[in-house]
């Protein structure tokens, strides 16, 4: 049944469906929380993690494999058993940091060569070096490798890039079908997900769409938004592409977004997000509530004994008020950064949970419109 999506339902452009894996069925849409280093960053565990409803763990392959080596977590069993998780992990393909790493690489046919933002050390990472990293730390999803283009790149450059991204994905299926047949293998069910690419060009985006449907993959990501476009321009790619990419698989939007963007992408059919918002956010007292976010570091809140949300169910609202949370905020006690980033993750997972239930009753656009429209209300 691995790799097995099945679509449940459709409401508007919204899906209902849920992925079977080897690790577990993920029901979507879906939220995957970010940990980076095998970590979610403000001191929360795996075990976290079951209570606040998460489903999906997502992971970096570059930094794992700068730190503390991809041999190494596959020498103890690799990423579930390293880290303690046994439900769904899935890993980028180290894409990403072709972009965001811009100072420290060049990029040939062959693959991309790093210099590593830790000691300085050479890395050269190509399709194949992506696809074994990745099954050496045995995720349940692996993404295929890319480059991430800027959203305002030339358009020739674009056009170079998303037919180079397409090459790279016919070496990652190869790859990946060679390593999911080797006895060592940890991991032989390992799914793959491939990209689409194109920044802002519509037409570039559709044909890169077209190409990669045909490739017969375990699901399709749309890449490189979020990256300095505006919102709308965002949502017109995400509409004008997501038509062109299989509805019988999972289509993930990669790094979006604010709770807003996840809404109107569920809205065109998305059903995989991953963002860092949440946690980032968490660590710096911004917290996120059906009537808005909130500065917890705010002196409005140094006498208010309410929790962050009323009636929210997550271990920081069940137990502590907003005054003692903006307490150990302000004396720098990671107990408060831990405490806003177990709430905001709550929250996403907790939203996802009562999109999955507007989709079902068939009412999504109704609960969307509402839901934005509070979220935008006077803060509390």
């Amino acid at each position: 049944m691995s790799g097995i999506y099945k679509l449940l339902k459709k409401d508007g452009g919204a899906k209902r469906g849920e992925l079977h894996t080897v690790h577990g069925v993920i029901q979507t849409p879906v939220f995957m929380n970010v940990g980076t280093v095998a970590a979610i960053k403000g001191a929360v565990s795996t075990e976290d993690l079951k209570t606040i409803g998460t489903q999906v763990e997502l992971s970096n392959t570059y930094h794992l494999h700068v730190r503390p080596g991809d041999q190494v977590v596959k020498k103890l069993g690799g990423l579930h058993r390293f880290m303690n998780w046994d439900r769904p992990i899935l890993t980028d393909s180290g894409g990403f940091q072709v972009f965001s790493l811009a100072s420290l690489r060049r990029i040939k046919e062959e693959g991309v060569y790093f210099q590593s933002h830790i000691d300085g050390r050479k890395i050269f990472m190509g399709p194949e070096e992506s696809m074994q990293i990745q099954s050496n730390l045995a995720s349940t999803i692996a993404m295929a490798f890319d480059e991430c283009p800027s959203s305002v790149a030339e358009r020739s450059y674009v056009q170079a890039s998303v037919e180079r991204t397409t090459r790279w994905l016919a070496r990652c299926k190869t790859e990946m079908a060679r390593l999911n047949s080797l006895e060592d293998t940890i991991n032989k069910h390992q799914l793959l997900f491939g990209i689409n690419q194109g920044a802002i060009y519509d037409d570039i985006r559709i044909d890169h769409a077209k190409r990669i449907a045909e490739m017969e993959l375990d699901g399709y990501a749309l890449g490189g938004l979020a990256v300095g476009e505006s919102h709308e321009e965002m949502y017109r790619i995400i509409e004008s592409t997501v038509p062109y990419l299989p509805e019988d698989k999972p289509t993930y939007l990669m790094g979006v977004g604010t709770p807003a963007n996840i809404l109107e992408a569920v809205d065109r059919g998305v059903d995989f997000f991953d963002c860092v918002y949440p946690s980032r956010n968490g660590r710096h007292g911004h917290v996120y509530t059906n009537d808005g976010k909130l500065n917890l570091f705010n002196a409005k809140y140094e006498l208010d004994d309410r929790p962050i949300e009323e009636g929210c169910q997550c271990p920081a609202c069940r137990h502590y008020s907003r005054a003692y949370i903006r307490h150990l905020l302000k004396a720098k006690e990671m107990l408060g950064m831990r405490l806003c980033v177990l709430h905001n993750l709550y929250f996403y997972n907790h939203m996802m949970e009562e999109i999955r239930s507007a989709i079902d009753a068939g009412r999504y656009k109704e609960y969307k419109r509402a839901k934005i429209d509070r979220m935008n209300g006077p803060e509390q």
